[in-house]
């Protein structure tokens, strides 16, 4: 069986699962209308699997597109395969090697796990629960009247 063949029975939370679902999870969050949910999982995740030794934070780099300032850093995580960052806490910056600038030539495998089953899994390894508060709530659709009713009624 391939490295990165998801089996759709069981997800169970190795390694490999893991970074597929946290890569699925990142790419959606990337469009979502509201991706606060989607990035915390993604962090939550990232968190638990640091302090499980399941990944390992390898350096700083400037960040691609910082926020408010003229240069920013993020942590870049090695999680089999695949590579993520995440924000940097004050000991990241003391304790990690800066790295420079991002190679832009790299690119994570690909993956062809679903949103749903990405988040099923993260949601069961973080123990993280999507609340209707983390939808985004629905545009009402408008009301017409038919012509020559009067708007008032």
């Amino acid at each position: 069986m391939n490295s990165r063949t998801i089996n759709n029975n069981a997800l169970d939370p190795t390694i490999t699962n893991l970074s597929q679902a946290i890569f699925a999870v990142n790419r959606h969050a990337k469009t979502a209308l509201d991706p606060k949910f989607l990035y915390g999982l993604k962090k939550a995740a990232l968190k638990k699997m640091i302090l499980e030794k399941k990944a390992i934070k390898t350096g700083l780099h400037f960040s691609r597109n910082p926020k408010f300032s003229q240069q920013q850093s993020d942590v870049i995580v090695k999680c089999g395969e695949y590579t993520f960052h995440i924000p940097p806490t004050k000991e990241d910056f003391t304790n990690l090697p800066h790295l420079g600038h991002l190679d832009q030539q790299f690119r994570n495998p690909k993956s062809r796990m679903s949103l749903n089953m990405a988040k099923r899994l993260l949601q069961e390894y973080t123990g993280i629960k999507e609340t209707n508060n983390n939808l985004p709530p629905r545009p009402q659709k408008p009301v017409f009247k038919k012509l020559g009713d009067s708007f008032f009624n």
